[in-house]
């Protein structure tokens, strides 16, 4: 199977090395510096230091046009960018691939979260949304679940989704990844799975500043586990299936991505917590926390649809700086009483 990944950041790079043992894979790089870098040093020392590369890795990288010979040999092509480079590369591998006589060729991306909205658009779109839009004959999916791109580089054991509507799709992401420390679990409530990926992130901040705050194991469960029933309101309102939230996209993510150390995301909190302006925090990490990003958009796409999310409103007026640490905790303490 020859497999193209576009963006050679830590995940992208990770799941290129996964599957290089069993496929002919190509980790495209959008500088075409650091490509030649990766190339020569076979290792991304930015993203994924002390990690070599596999000898059979083939790390290449310009800007799209110098891709598209590429194309014409590819079975599956993995876009690893963040949230606001998938609607470009949609738009582009939509004219790109039938122009490499590869039309049916499955499109697929490792991103989580909203898009920020368009110009003339209310609301932020999740990815199999903006692929509706702007590249509605190509065939795509996505790749989510609880994951740290340095332990599967590392190869340490680790289950992901695979999730669309074209079964073709998922065939293909199990394919490719599926393997001796992979497992790739098939969903077809492509829907759910990306809500789980999107709001998780704004969940791990919440989670972050609860545990930078030092107030206790309590308050941690009670957060996660009020994120999981503001997630899943948001996906059932959306479409998705109640289930999917108590599998490896619903609570599996969250639960990583709100207690994991190597969390960017919960790091935010926690650098929140500190004192630390937003500003700071971020560039702190020097990674993208999507978040950031992404917590405004929840929260916007959530008041359209009349879903309550007060964690998601803590977050935003946080990152806002309407309130302060502790006063977002306040504010969420204070709430009326509800039923569960």
């Amino acid at each position: 199977m020859h497999i193209t990944v576009i963006g050679a950041g830590a995940w992208g790079t990770a799941l290129a090395i996964a599957a290089a043992g069993a496929h002919t894979v190509r980790l495209w790089a959008r500088d075409a510096q650091q490509a030649a870098s990766l190339q020569a040093q076979r290792v991304n020392a930015r993203y994924l230091p002390g990690v070599p590369l596999p000898a059979a890795l083939v790390c290449d990288g310009g800007d799209a046009a110098a891709l598209a010979p590429t194309l014409a040999h590819t079975d599956l092509v993995v876009i690893a960018t963040p949230m606001a480079g998938l609607r470009a590369w949609l738009q582009w591998l939509a004219a790109a691939l039938p122009a490499a006589g590869r039309a049916t060729t499955p499109v697929v991306w490792l991103c989580k979260g909203f898009e920020r909205p368009q110009e003339d658009a209310a609301v932020g779109l999740l990815g199999h949304e903006i692929a509706a839009h702007v590249a509605p004959a190509l065939r795509v999916g996505v790749l989510s679940g609880p994951s740290f791109a340095q332990e599967v580089a590392a190869g340490l054991p680790t289950a992901l989704v695979a999730a669309s509507l074209d079964a073709a799709v998922r065939e293909a992401l199990v394919a490719a990844f599926h393997g001796p420390t992979l497992r790739i679990y098939a969903n077809d409530d492509i829907v759910g799975v990306e809500v789980g990926g999107a709001v998780k992130n704004v969940m791990a901040i919440a989670t972050g500043l609860c545990d930078g705050l030092r107030l206790g194991h309590n308050a941690r469960a009670a957060l996660i586990t009020r994120g999981l029933a503001e997630m899943t309101r948001l996906g059932l309102a959306l479409g998705a299936r109640a289930d999917t939230f108590m599998g490896l996209s619903g609570l599996g993510d969250l639960v990583l991505t709100a207690t994991g150390d190597l969390s960017r995301n919960r790091q935010v909190g926690l650098l929140l917590a500190q004192g630390m302006t937003l500003a700071q925090a971020v560039d702190s990490l020097g990674h993208v926390a999507e978040g950031v990003y992404s917590a405004r958009t929840v929260a916007r796409r959530a008041a359209t649809l009349g879903v309550r999310m007060p964690i998601t409103d803590a977050v935003v007026a946080l990152l806002d700086g309407a309130l302060q640490p502790r006063e977002a905790v306040a504010w969420l303490m204070g709430r009326d009483p509800v039923a569960e």
